[in-house]
C-alpha cells in the first residue's frame, strides 16, 4: 500500500523547510507547484538500500520508476484537486546506469519517461553516451521537450533538424489548466506565464567526447541573455532546469539576474536533512541565492540520484515576477518489506510486529514515505524488458557476504575519510589484470599502480550472488577500454591534487575524485570547501598480505593502468592530457576477433575543445562487430573470478581525505 502523507498539501511543507522572503502574502500574484527528479540513470527497478528507524538498521529498497510514477500522479492529482498550477521537471541524465540501458540504448527510457507526464527535461552529459543519431531518436520519441539554451545544434548532421530539443518552453496557466505558448509575439494577457529554459554544461566536449558537432556556450552569458529576452517579451516568472551540479547552480544564481527557480542535476545532490533516518544533511533544500543586482533572488533545488527520491516545492511570485517564497522538500520512496541483513535472507525478514514499528516510524517522518509501485509500469518492465536483462547477467563469479559501499567523495553520505570500498577494489583488479602475462605480452610493460575516477563506478557491490553482468552491465557500464600509460610522478601528484580540489565546493560534481590500486595518498583540506594540500603519495611495493610503501618520485616514470576516458584527460583529469600532448608511449587495450590487441598512442591533441587521441596506426573501432572494448569491466571480472571467490573490502586503505572542520 502507499502511505502518502500530507506532503502534497504544501501548506504543511512550507512550514517544514526552505526559505521564505519578507514580502507580504498580499504581494503574491502567482504560486506554482513544482515536482522534480534528476540523474535517474535508467534505474527503472528499485535500488537496494538501508536506513535507520530510531536505532534499528533497516534494509529496504528505494524508488524505481514505478514508485516515481505513483508519487508523481499523487502530486498531480493533489494539484488538480486544489486547482494549483503544476510542473513536473527532470534535471537530466536519464540515460546510462543500468543493464536495461546497455541492452535498449535509450528506447526503454523514452517509453517509460513518456508515461510519467514530464513537462521538460534538461540535457544531461550522459545523454551523449551513445551517439547523436541515437540521441536524436530518443528526443524524437519522447512526449516532452529536452531543454538547453546554451547549445547550438545547427552544424551537427544528426541533431540539426531536431525540433524537440529547445532552448526554452513557455506555459500559460489558469489555475491547474496549462497550455504551451508557442507564439511569443501574442502572449495571453489573462493567464499566468512561466518560462522554463535549459542549461547544459559548457565544457561538455571535455566530459562527453561523443558530442559530435554540437557547440556549447557559456552558461552564465547564455542564461542572462535568455532571461533578458524572455522578460523583454513580458514573461517574468522564469525557471531554469539545469544539469551542471549544485555548486555551479549556486554560482550561476549569484551571477545571473532574473532566474526565479533552478531545478538542477548532475552532482546527484539529495538536498535536505536526512539525519533523522541515519543519512546525511546534504545541503539546504530551496536555498535562496541573491542575484548580482542585490535585489532579486533565485531558489535552488535538486533531488538526489537513481530514481530514489522526488522533490516538490511551492514557489510564489509577485507581480514583477520576483520570488516571495520558496519551500518544499525531497522525499525518499521506500517499499514496505524490511530485513535485518543486507543479504535479505528469508529468516532475516522483519516480523509483522517489527515491520509495524518501522511503518509507524516512517509515518512520523516527512522526508521518507512508503510508496506502491504503479502497477501498469511495473508490469511493462517485467514482461517487456526484464527477461532479456536477467538473461544477460551471465554466470555467478563470486559471493558477497555483506554489501560493499561506493561513495564518490570520502566523508559524503556517512562514509569515513577513506571513502569508497568499491573503487579501490576495482583499481586493484585493474592493476592485477594489467600485470597478467596476457596483457604484459601486448603492452610490454609492468604496471606500477592503477587509478580510477569515482564517477565511472555506478553501483555498490550488493550482498548475495555476484555475476559477470553486475560488473559489465551495471557497475562499469560505459564500455571503456583499459590503457597503460607511462607518466611521471609529478604528473600523478598534479592529477590527484587538482581533481580533489575541484570536488571541494559544497554540491560540486565529485565524479572526477581519484582512487587507486597499489598507490595511496593523503589529502588535507586546509580551507573548507575551497583548498587543500597533498600530504604524500606512495606506491605499494609489497604484497596485499604484507604491504610496504615507497614515496612517489617526481621525476620517475611510472606505468599506470587507467581507463581510456580518464587516460585521455577527460572530466578534469587534465594533467594526463598535458603529459601526452607532445608524445605518448600509451597502449590501449581491446579485444579484436576475441584476441587482446594493443593500440599504440602517438599523442593527444586538443581539437575544438575536445581531446583527440592520435594513434600510431589504426584506432580501436568499438562500433565494429568483431571488437569488444569493455576491458575495464573485463579486468574486474577476471580479478574476481580468479582471485576473489568471496568479495570483501580491501584490508588496507589507499585514500585518506581529511576534511576541514
Amino acid at each position: 500500500m502507499t502511505f502518502s502523507k500530507p506532503l502534497i498539501a504544501m501548506s504543511i511543507t512550507l512550514a517544514l523547510t526552505g526559505c521564505s522572503l519578507s514580502s507580504a502574502p498580499s504581494d503574491d500574484a502567482f504560486t506554482l507547484t513544482v515536482a522534480h527528479i534528476n540523474d535517474t540513470h535508467s534505474n527503472f527497478d528499485p535500488v537496494k538500500s538501508s536506513f535507520k528507524a530510531n536505532d534499528t538498521l533497516v534494509y529496504n529498497e528505494f524508488g524505481g520508476y514505478p514508485r516515481l510514477q505513483t508519487m508523481a500522479e499523487e502530486y498531480k492529482q493533489a494539484a488538480a484537486d486544489n486547482n494549483d498550477s503544476f510542473l513536473f521537471l527532470h534535471g537530466g541524465d536519464a540515460w546510462q546506469g543500468s543493464a536495461y540501458f546497455k541492452l535498449n540504448e535509450g528506447a526503454m527510457n523514452a517509453e517509460l519517461l513518456s508515461r510519467m507526464g514530464l513537462d521538460a527535461m534538461a540535457l544531461g552529459n550522459h545523454e551523449f553516451d551513445l551517439n547523436n543519431a541515437k540521441l536524436n531518436t530518443f528526443i524524437s520519441d519522447i512526449n516532452f521537450p529536452v531543454l538547453a539554451a546554451n547549445v547550438d545544434i545547427s552544424k551537427d548532421p544528426d541533431l540539426k533538424g531536431q525540433t524537440n530539443l529547445k532552448p526554452f518552453v513557455v506555459f500559460a496557466f489558469d489555475g491547474n489548466d496549462k497550455v504551451e505558448v508557442k507564439d511569443l509575439t501574442n502572449l495571453p494577457t489573462d493567464k499566468d506565464l512561466v518560462a522554463v529554459f535549459g542549461i547544459a554544461l559548457d565544457d561538455m566536449p571535455n566530459l562527453s567526447p561523443n558530442t559530435g558537432k554540437v557547440e556549447f556556450h557559456n552558461m552564465v552569458e547564455s542564461s542572462q541573455a535568455t532571461v533578458d529576452m524572455l522578460k523583454a517579451k513580458g514573461i517574468n516568472n522564469i525557471v531554469a532546469v539545469t544539469h551542471i551540479g549544485n555548486a555551479v547552480d549556486l554560482d550561476v544564481a549569484s551571477k545571473v539576474n532574473g532566474i526565479d527557480l533552478i531545478v538542477g542535476g548532475h552532482s546527484h545532490t539529495l538536498l535536505g536533512d536526512f539525519t533523522n533516518i541515519g543519512h546525511d544533511h546534504t545541503g539546504t533544500y530551496a536555498q535562496m541565492v541573491i542575484n548580482p543586482n542585490g535585489n532579486s533572488q533565485t531558489c535552488v533545488v535538486q533531488a538526489g540520484q537513481y530514481a530514489q527520491a522526488i522533490g516538490q516545492l511551492e514557489v510564489s511570485f509577485d507581480k514583477q515576477g520576483d520570488v516571495t517564497s520558496c519551500a518544499g522538500l525531497n522525499t525518499l520512496l521506500s517499499n514496505d518489506e524490511y530485513y535485518h541483513s543486507p543479504m535479505r535472507e528469508a529468516d532475516s525478514k522483519f516480523s509483522a510486529a517489527d515491520s509495524e514499528k518501522v511503518v509507524d516510524f516512517i509515518e512520523g517522518e516527512d522526508n521518507i514515505t512508503i510508496t506502491d509501485e504503479e502497477a501498469s509500469m511495473r508490469s511493462l518492465i517485467d514482461t517487456k524488458y526484464k527477461p532479456a536483462v536477467d538473461k544477460a547477467y551471465g554466470k555467478v563469479i563470486a559471493q558477497v557476504p555483506e554489501e560493499i559501499n561506493h561513495e564518490r567523495r570520502p566523508g559524503d553520505k556517512g562514509t569515513d575519510e577513506h571513502g569508497s570500498d568499491v573503487a579501490v577494489l576495482i583499481a586493484a583488479g585493474q592493476y592485477y589484470w594489467a600485470n597478467t602475462p596476457e596483457v604484459k605480452a601486448v603492452t610490454g610493460m609492468d604496471v606500477d599502480f592503477a587509478l580510477i575516477g569515482a564517477g565511472g563506478i555506478r553501483t555498490n557491490i550488493e550482498a548475495g550472488e555476484y555475476r559477470e553482468g553486475n560488473v559489465a552491465l551495471e557497475m562499469l557500464p560505459f564500455s571503456n577500454f583499459m590503457s597503460v600509460v607511462p607518466v611521471q610522478g609529478k604528473d600523478i601528484k598534479a592529477l590527484i591534487e587538482s581533481t580533489i580540489t575541484a570536488t571541494l565546493p559544497a554540491g560540486a560534481h565529485a565524479g572526477k575524485f581519484p582512487y587507486g590500486g597499489h598507490i595511496r595518498y593523503q589529502f588535507t583540506e586546509t580551507k573548507a570547501n575551497q583548498s587543500g594540500k597533498l600530504d604524500f603519495v606512495e606506491v605499494m611495493t609489497g604484497t596485499a598480505s604484507n604491504p610496504t610503501w615507497t614515496p612517489l618520485q617526481d621525476n620517475k616514470t611510472y606505468n599506470i593502468a587507467v581507463n581510456n576516458y580518464n587516460a585521455t584527460g577527460n572530466d578534469g583529469w587534465t594533467p594526463l592530457f598535458k603529459a601526452q600532448q607532445k608524445n605518448s608511449d600509451r597502449v590501449d587495450l581491446a579485444y579484436v576477433d576475441g584476441k587482446l590487441t594493443g593500440f599504440k598512442v602517438k599523442n593527444i591533441d586538443e581539437v575544438n575543445g575536445k581531446y583527440k587521441v592520435r594513434y600510431e596506426g589504426k584506432a580501436p573501432n568499438c562500433k565494429a562487430a568483431n571488437t569488444r572494448c569493455n576491458t575495464d569491466a573485463q579486468a574486474m571480472i577476471d580479478y574476481i573470478a580468479n582471485e576473489m571467490p568471496v568479495i570483501t573490502p580491501q584490508s588496507y586503505e589507499v585514500v585518506t581525505f581529511k576534511r576541514a572542520m
